[in-house]
């Protein structure tokens, strides 16, 4: 079937024609024979790189060009937003029939706001966590939403997310029974299920534009799935090494995926020791570039100078320890194939879309932070895995080889992975902290929900199609107990409100046990006193904390003494009271936090603490959500003697800097290093700097004079 052939706006197919999309690929066809662009909602359920969001895209632009509705398309992740914002925004260069350009808007983060900014939106993508989050606020602009494409809808079943995917969806179906939803996904076992759940028509397709060879490495041959035995040659490197250097021969890619953050720096090591002989002088001379980049782009760190040395190389790592900035320059080198053998994580495999003509699976098993050690991976992450595998464009063949190891025979690998089907999707809402998150967002956001109301609605959940409806009501009542208890909803007859306090919890978007904790904190706090530590404490014990670093035994000492040091400022027990079973577990994270305020650099606290940029942003992150969560409940409360005290250690958390440099970190482009630099000069605060010549401001190290230009001009306008 033809671009052509099918029932969308002339534009839209002008569009997509000049974009090189002619003839549809064999799921899209069917997508659209089962009544995807007449509004039937639909589960497509196909392998990675078979062409799931031209049929999203298909059936956005023809809702908006046609019936001036607006359309939300969710994500499991940040990084996939942003690609898929990348994608859809060709949709910007069409008319809508008001004579308006079409408009895509993105959103990721800020849960306290109502996103009302993305009401003049058309597409909208948004992660699930941002859309829960609006849809707590209720939103003017909701009901003007006809079509929601839900993106790695199989995450429904993953235990850290799936729970908020599934709440999501549930409303969707309850409050907007009239809107399409159509769910993108990998193959999934029970699809039916699935499929019934979201009252969606299940297209299950087992095609891709690049045909998948699997195969299993031993004792230095690969052993495809088809019968085929193919030698490869000993780089000395290790089996991984030798399995992905084995297509650069003919300018392949190679993607493999290993268990631990520190193998993959490794690997990337080994790896770059290869990757060298195959560069171009072109290649090379960009490849260095990036190299410098890495470090200079954010603090130098012994990670990044390891990226940077293996980049230069032609290799490089990707996870979720690396800065930010580091997995994108890392992400766009491999889209240019500068990076010829990528070493990851499986997190990556759910992730952003870096194919590889061979993915080379190092080991089966993967560090669990959850479990606290090694974990077999599932087959549903290996078929992720093999997702990655063929390059559309460049390969006419995809090849994804396990390696072989003393624990597995071949025949093993063969019948659980290569042959086997993956696990059965099964909803997280069981889990009763869980389930009471989701139940107080509920009734916040429709006060007056009866008993009976409240069953009705999470009837319609997976929860609800796959457990007895004895278990789900007995798991409600004691969660609606427990809210009633900890006063964050009141029943009034036989209906129940969310109080104040419930409803500020749900809006802020945090646990209602971390809710519960900061209101037992904050009442303790008395007038004159400083608890700097006790905030940051306070964040650290916070069960939406998160990653939670365990305390190492050589950090016992350190995290006694800070105790002992700082007892007074505490606002809970740290060894425990009536309200708070204590301990110093969380106490590895107040460590970095607290290192982080007194601005050690990055490689001073992956040195010291073992935390690396990428996990020490995302604990600076959600410290500082959680303290303004905390100022927020505390203006709710009235305890407003404490409010600044909190903002200024939100603001420390934030830029990484002692009190006396935040006036600085305001400044646009003046990050701590900048700050201090500046303020060890002897420009401490904005009147300095303005009365500075831009002479002066150039010559402090980091700055420059583009730099101080900007500055100058900000202080101008500020003064």
């Amino acid at each position: 079937m033809r671009i052509r052939e099918i029932p969308i706006p002339r534009s839209l197919a002008d569009l997509l024609e000049e974009m090189g999309y002619v003839e549809l690929y064999p799921p899209q066809e069917e997508a659209v024979k089962r009544g995807v662009l007449q509004g039937e909602s639909v589960l497509l359920t196909t392998p990675t790189a078979s062409g799931k969001t031209l049929v999203a895209l298909l059936a956005a632009g023809k809702r908006i060009l046609e019936d001036g509705c607006k359309v939300v398309y969710l994500t499991p992740l940040r990084a996939l937003a942003a690609e898929k914002f990348e994608e859809f925004k060709i949709l910007e260069s069409l008319v809508k029939p008001n004579g308006s350009m079409v408009n895509v808007r993105i959103s990721t983060g800020d849960y306290d706001s109502s996103g009302e900014f993305l009401r003049d939106g058309d597409l909208l993508i948004l992660t699930n966590e941002r859309f829960d989050s609006i849809l707590r606020h209720g939103a003017s602009w909701l009901d003007d939403v006809k079509l929601y494409v839900a993106d790695e809808v199989h995450l429904v079943g993953s235990p850290r997310r799936g729970a908020t995917l599934e709440s999501i969806l549930t409303k969707i179906r309850a409050f907007s029974a009239d809107s399409q939803i159509i769910g993108l996904s990998a193959t999934i076992t029970n699809g039916s299920t699935i499929a019934r759940w979201l009252n969606a028509e299940l297209i299950n397709i087992n095609w891709r534009p690049v045909k998948l060879v699997e195969g299993v490495w031993e004792h230095g041959r690969i052993i495809y799935a088809d019968g085929r035995v193919k030698t490869v040659r000993n780089t000395g490197r290790g089996a991984a090494i030798d399995v992905a250097a084995d297509v650069l021969e003919d300018g392949g890619q190679a993607l493999i995926f290993a268990d631990t953050r520190r193998r993959a720096v490794s690997l990337a090591s080994k790896a770059s020791e290869v990757t060298k002989s195959y560069l171009t002088d072109r290649e090379k001379e960009e490849l260095d570039k990036l190299s410098r980049s890495i470090l200079t782009e954010s603090e130098e760190t012994s990670l990044s100078r390891a990226l940077a040395e293996a980049v230069q190389l032609g290799s490089a790592f990707h996870h979720a320890g690396l800065a930010p900035i580091h997995r994108r320059i890392v992400e766009e080198a491999y889209r240019k194939r500068l990076i010829k053998i990528l070493v990851a994580t499986p997190t990556l495999a759910a992730g952003v879309n870096l194919p590889a003509r061979r993915v080379v699976i190092s080991s089966l098993y993967r560090y669990d932070a959850e479990y606290g050690g090694q974990n077999l991976i599932s087959v549903l992450e290996y078929k992720q895995m093999c997702g990655r595998a063929g390059r559309p464009k460049f390969d006419e063949i995809g090849e994804t080889i396990l390696v072989a190891s003393p624990s597995f025979t071949k025949e093993e690998l063969f019948e659980n992975y290569i042959k086997g089907e993956p696990e059965p999707i099964t909803s997280q809402l069981a889990e009763e902290g869980t389930l009471r998150t989701h139940l107080l967002a509920t009734v916040a956001s429709i006060p007056g929900l009866s008993d009976e109301d409240i069953e009705e609605f999470f009837s319609n959940t997976l929860f609800a199609l796959q457990y007895r409806r004895p278990t789900v009501k007995i798991r409600l009542s004691r969660c609606l107990e427990k809210l009633l208890r900890d006063e964050l909803i009141v029943k009034v007859g036989k209906r129940y409100m969310a109080t104040e306090f419930g409803k500020r919890i749900s809006l802020l978007y945090i646990d209602p046990e971390t809710g519960v904790l900061f209101k037992r904190a904050l009442q303790r706090c008395k007038i004159g006193r400083r608890y700097d530590a006790g905030f940051i404490h306070l964040i650290s014990i916070a069960p939406d904390m998160s990653p939670r670093l365990g305390l190492r035994s050589k950090d016992t000492v350190e995290a006694r003494e800070y105790i002992e040091e700082h007892y007074d400022e505490f606002l809970i027990e740290p060894y425990g009271d009536e309200n708070y079973i204590g301990d110093i577990e969380p106490f590895r994270n107040l460590l970095v936090l607290d290192a982080w305020i007194r601005e050690a650099s990055e490689d001073t606290i992956l040195e010291k603490y073992g935390v690396e940029p990428g996990d020490l942003y995302r604990i600076t992150e959600n410290g500082e959500w959680l303290l303004y969560s905390l100022k927020e409940i505390a203006k709710m409360l009235q305890i407003n003697h404490i409010v600044d005290a909190i903002e200024e250690m939100r603001l420390r958390v934030k830029y990484g800097v002692r009190s006396e440099l935040l006036p600085l970190t305001k400044l646009e482009g003046i990050g701590r290093v900048r700050a201090r630099a500046l303020y060890s000069r002897g420009f401490t605060d904005l009147s300095k700097l303005a009365s500075a010549k831009e002479e002066q401001l150039s010559a402090i190290p980091k700055i420059g004079l583009a730099l101080a230009k900007k500055i100058k001009k900000q202080v101008q306008n500020i003064l």
